[in-house]
């Protein structure tokens, strides 16, 4: 009885009884989510206690949705949204994953692309088997609107990484070590013929005052650019990824054994109550 009323405070104003795998992940992560967030108060990283403020607040967002949209998120997909923000923000910026872990960061864009192209296949989904709105889309319009949705929400990220390296001094693009540039602009008579320069060893920066600096890396810096074409690439994989299973899953009328693990169902209203 206990777990029912907090199952239900958590997830939604319905019967909760098949969702005791998610509000435990839900308890479990939280419990980790406070314990750091009590840890970076004590050393006074209050940026750190910010970021795990959010992520409490991200957390509580599936069932959000499932009670003002009237919708089922099934339990696979609320889990990954669970582990997916708690890795995000918790593992890859206040455990710092994005530097220690290889490939974390391209690794997390691939099924953020993955979940986006998900959630707007359910969008565009339950839009198109709604009889109230005018709207009746083929399976392969469904794959691309889901496609197009995801890629979208990560090329605005993308913005909000740049914005926040341009204004603030963050670095959410994180740079890149290259050996070879190739560019108009070192072209001696100012042609538009790119000029290559290749085997580069390392890189000096010479400030305002006139002081120099090493850089002492094997190559120089490329700011951000090939961070941010990195994202997009994996974001797009994912999205097709998923574009492909949603288009045999409508195809199919619903038969498909994987999407129905992450598309939600429209709770009518017996199962509301």
């Amino acid at each position: 009885m206990r777990f029912k009323k907090l199952a239900k405070w958590f997830i939604s104003d319905r019967p909760v009884q098949n969702k005791k795998l998610v509000l435990s992940v839900y308890l479990s992560l939280r419990f980790l989510v406070i314990l750091t967030m009590i840890l970076q108060f004590l050393k006074g990283d209050y940026q750190s206690v910010f970021v795990c403020t959010l992520t409490l607040f991200l957390f509580v967002l599936p069932s959000i949705l499932e009670r003002r949209l009237h919708i089922d998120l099934p339990d696979t997909l609320e889990i990954i949204l669970l582990f997916f923000i708690f890795s995000a923000e918790i593992l890859g910026e206040i455990r710092e994953f994005y530097v220690l872990v290889p490939h974390w960061d391209t690794i997390l864009h691939t099924i953020n692309g993955f979940l986006f192209a998900a959630i707007g296949f359910c969008i565009v989904n339950l839009l198109n088997e709604n009889k109230r709105v005018a709207m009746s889309l083929s399976p392969f319009y469904i794959a691309v609107a889901a496609f197009c949705f995801s890629m979208t929400i990560g090329i605005l990220w993308e913005f909000f990484e740049w914005g926040m390296d341009s204004i603030f001094g963050f670095d959410m693009q994180k740079d890149a070590v290259l050996t070879a540039i190739h560019s108009v602009m070192l072209h001696p008579e100012g042609k538009n013929d790119a000029v290559a320069l290749e085997g580069i060893r390392n890189a000096i920066v010479i400030l305002e005052d006139g002081s120099q600096i090493s850089l002492n890396i094997a190559g120089y810096l490329d700011i951000g650019l090939q961070d941010t074409m990195k994202d997009l690439l994996v974001n797009l994989i994912g999205a097709a990824t998923f574009s492909v299973i949603g288009y045999f899953y409508v195809k199919t009328k619903g038969k498909g054994k994987v999407a129905k693990h992450f598309i939600p169902t429209v709770l009518d209203k017996a199962e509301e109550e």
